[in-house]
């Protein structure tokens, strides 16, 4: 025991389900990073590992910052007094480009380049849907307090240099009571970005962030920013929302608050592991075959050596050859 009171998770996800049973088992507090797993043996585990920490009072922030950001926090307060009403669909986008690759080096071993580009490797980051969009998600169930049930979506691989990804998803996630929401991202140059969540009610919208609209387009809700010294908005919340969190750990460990955000953080990240399944294969795909799947991802082996796993591995190709 280093003596430690606080450990932070953030390697590759492929490894945060057996850091954070370690980290628990040790009896420390946590911050980890999402996603907390890449695949549904992953997140069973994270969710068991989470009711295990519950009773042993340890706290646990999981890295979806947007849950700590004051200006998201006032536009919730608004959903839930009714400002907008029912919430009838939900959009969320993290378009973007092309995201940091390396190749390969002279005297790398295969896992070693692996591991070193790692946010293009399935296995390694569970693919940019679930490693960056989930934050996306994420926000629409906060705001909706649900996760979806069922997911419709594609995507391909058009301009990736290395890994077996793909670089841009388009999935229509159903819930429960009928509700959509279209979730999209893309890591590719030259298009067009966009990285935001919408939200639609029965009595107004709201981009969840900083503004809440009637259905005419008239401001029922403004979040007010502090003012720089020409006395103009700085448009970001006063505390930088990544230094939020860490603060908002702290501070449970030193009052004794719980908090332990492990379960919800492993909900959203299978929902995103729902789509990327949908568009992988091009089916249906629904939130109890997720978490009965046995699907685990990566080699068997975790060795800083030569597998032969990337000459085994390839992109997913959706449907069938049937002509």
């Amino acid at each position: 025991d280093a003596g430690v009171d606080v450990i932070i998770l953030a390697t590759p996800p492929k490894f945060r389900p057996e850091h954070f049973e370690a980290v628990v088992q040790a009896r420390k507090h946590v911050f980890m990073e999402k996603p907390v797993a890449v695949d549904p043996e992953g997140i069973r585990q994270i969710m068991a590992t989470a009711k295990k920490a519950e009773p042993l009072g340890l706290k646990i922030v999981t890295g979806t910052q947007r849950r700590h950001q004051r200006d998201y926090i006032g536009v919730l307060q608004e959903i839930n007094k009714g400002t907008i009403g029912e919430i009838v669909s939900a959009n969320c986008y993290w378009n973007q480009s092309q995201l940091w690759y390396r190749e390969r080096q002279t005297g790398w071993t295969e896992m070693e380049f692996m591991i070193r580009d790692w946010v293009n490797w399935l296995w390694l980051s569970g693919d940019h849907i679930v490693e960056q969009h989930i934050h996306n998600i994420d926000v629409i169930n906060w705001f909706t307090g649900t996760h979806p049930t069922k997911a419709v979506g594609m995507g391909s691989q058009q301009r990736r240099v290395t890994g077996d990804q793909y670089d841009n998803f388009s999935i229509d996630f159903e819930y429960d009571n009928g509700m959509h929401m279209h979730s999209m991202c893309r890591q590719i140059n030259g298009c067009v970005n966009n990285v935001s969540e919408w939200i639609v009610g029965t009595k107004g919208t709201t981009n969840c962030r900083n503004s809440v609209l009637d259905l005419e387009g008239n401001s029922l809700f403004e979040y007010t920013y502090p003012l720089n010294d020409n006395g103009e908005s700085t448009d970001r919340p006063k505390v930088d929302p990544y230094v939020q969190e860490h603060i908002n750990l702290v501070t449970c460990i030193r009052q004794d608050i719980p908090i332990n955000e492990a379960e919800q953080t492993a909900i959203t990240n299978m929902v995103a592991i729902m789509g990327r399944t949908s568009a992988y294969t091009g089916k249906e795909v629904t939130w109890d075959e997720m978490m009965n799947s046995d699907m685990k991802l990566g080699p068997e082996m975790h060795i800083m050596g030569d597998l032969g796993y990337i000459e085994t591995t390839s992109v997913a190709v959706p449907g069938s050859d049937d002509r």
